[in-house]
């Protein structure tokens, strides 16, 4: 939504100076003034927030990745070796294994 053009602000001041009277008009922008104040005052304490806790997960992450940059880097004594894996004789290759369901 665009903003509103001088025709559209003249024509909402006229109908308001009509509905509430020239009396109550500077009250009225009095009240409008602090809540956009407020609006405003919460908009950048929300944002606040937000950036403080997007830089902490940033912070989080390259801390991370230091971890995971300096794990790799340690010498292969340092890591803990994997199982060996069961010998390649001790299962049946595919000629050996029996056919299933086959009807020739």
């Amino acid at each position: 939504m665009g903003l509103l053009s001088i025709p559209h602000l003249i024509i909402i001041f006229l109908v308001t100076l009509v509905v509430f009277g020239p009396q109550k008009l500077p009250e009225l922008a009095r009240q409008l003034g602090r809540a956009l104040a407020e609006f405003r005052r919460a908009t950048a304490e929300l944002r606040g927030s937000f950036d403080d806790h997007m830089r902490e997960l940033e912070r989080e992450a390259r801390a991370l990745e230091q971890h995971t940059r300096e794990a790799a880097a340690l010498p292969e004594a340092a890591v803990p070796a994997k199982p060996a894996a069961p010998p390649a004789a001790a299962a049946p290759s595919i000629e050996e294994q029996p056919e299933s369901g086959k009807t020739s």
